[in-house]
């Protein structure tokens, strides 16, 4: 070690006891300062409790949902934040695209809730004999699959697995249809007000989505939280069963 390095060392005082609690409680602060923004404004952790957006989720599923997507309002913030005497409204608001995946609050409710963004302003939806209309025009489908499966409650379904596109939808999506006369087949027309977004479940038979009488309706943009950006991990497996599909581990998967 040089003269001068020793030197260095010898003059350096060591820190008092409370220098050092200072500068931990200061590290500290800042660390839950920076965790209470990133949980509020940027990351949301969600998992999903029922089968109404399969195939596209699966019970059990593990979600990272960017909440700086759309902007941020009051229903992005973690409690108790939320309770806090904010304004209505969203700041650097951005509207949704057709066929994304949002997590929003029921309007109703307050409970959170994931679905697929099919109605935006101004929109008229419709669904006749299962089939879907946007703005006057049938949304088509491809018969992809036909297949059984135990839902988590035990119950066995039958379904037929369609692939659908929205129009400006960049990539295509899969849905599920137990056939076209179920209650929720035939609903409509809805027209979109100002500011408010219609949501459905690709589990289309099986979904309390915005065409239900016990649904959330008609949400308004600032009940968005978020936009579904990847199935991180899920920890649930289903029994496989003789003649009954059994979804496949998954990690990692955009959405």
């Amino acid at each position: 070690m040089s003269k001068k390095s020793k030197q260095k060392q010898d003059d350096a005082e060591p820190k008092t006891r409370k220098e050092v609690i200072v500068e931990e409680a200061k590290f500290f602060a800042g660390l839950a300062v920076f965790l209470l923004l990133f949980f509020n404004f940027v990351f949301g952790h969600f998992k999903i409790p029922s089968e109404s957006m399969q195939p596209t989720l699966e019970v059990g599923d593990h979600l990272f949902v960017s909440k700086l997507t759309y902007g941020a309002s009051r229903e992005s913030l973690i409690w108790p934040f939320r309770k806090l005497p904010l304004p209505d409204g969203r700041i650097f608001s951005k509207m949704p695209n057709r066929g994304d995946v949002l997590v929003f609050r029921n309007p109703k409710s307050g409970i959170i809730m994931i679905k697929r963004l099919v109605g935006l302003p101004g929109d008229k939806i419709q669904v006749e004999h299962g089939r879907l209309y946007i703005n006057g025009k049938m949304v088509e489908r491809t018969e992809k699959d036909a297949f059984s499966y135990r839902e988590h409650r035990g119950l066995v379904q039958s379904i037929v697995k369609y692939e659908e596109q929205f129009e400006g939808e960049k990539n295509p999506h899969f849905i599920y249809e137990r056939n076209d006369f179920y209650p929720l087949d035939n609903k409509g027309p809805f027209i979109i007000p100002p500011e408010k977004l219609f949501f459905m479940g690709d589990n289309r038979d099986n979904s309390e989505d915005s065409r239900a009488p016990g649904g959330p309706g008609f949400v308004p943009l600032d009940h968005v939280i978020g936009k579904a950006k990847m199935m991180v991990y899920s920890l649930k497996r289903c029994k496989k069963e003789e003649d009954l599909r059994c979804p496949p581990r998954r990690f990692f998967l955009k959405l």
